[in-house]
């Protein structure tokens, strides 16, 4: 299985892409990973829902080939990283080709997004600004291959 993950724009945050970088290179020991930084769309003086509608139109192309689409939003179910585990696990059985996951932009992600998902995730109640979930949630990925492949890493 294989997991694609576009990113809206860049992780400006050196610590944060570096987090970032180090996570992803840890979750290909257990899966292919393409991490895909897509370029700003939206005019600076565009409202917000315009901008949302853009970055929900560049998220959605680049997750019309995955077989399963999972989307990040607040309104999501959280997830404990065994469930995370379990998921893979389950979605491996079941012969998944491409998971992609769905992080919105500063904004969050417009409803188009949430309503093309297969589910719907929260990483967290917390809030966390969208290059924070990129690096929560290739540590939570990472994590969840380490308990399926029965590594001490997440105890």
């Amino acid at each position: 299985m294989k997991i694609t993950i576009p990113f809206l724009g860049k992780t400006k945050e050196k610590y944060l892409n570096q987090a970032i970088q180090d996570y992803a290179e840890r979750l290909q020991r257990y899966l292919p990973l393409d991490i895909k930084i897509l370029k700003s769309k939206h005019a600076k003086n565009d409202v917000p829902q315009i901008i949302m509608a853009k970055e929900a139109e560049q998220l959605l192309t680049h997750a019309a080939s995955s077989s399963l689409v999972v989307a990040l939003d607040p309104t999501g179910r959280e997830q404990i990283s065994e469930e995370i585990a379990t998921a893979l696990e389950n979605w491996e059985n079941r012969g998944i080709q491409t998971l992609c996951f769905l992080i919105g932009g500063h904004l969050g992600l417009d409803q188009q997004v949430c309503q093309r998902a297969d589910q719907i995730w929260s990483l967290s109640r917390l809030t966390f600004t969208h290059e924070m979930t990129r690096f929560i949630l290739l540590e939570q990925l990472y994590r969840a291959c380490s308990i399926k492949a029965g590594h001490n890493y997440h105890i």
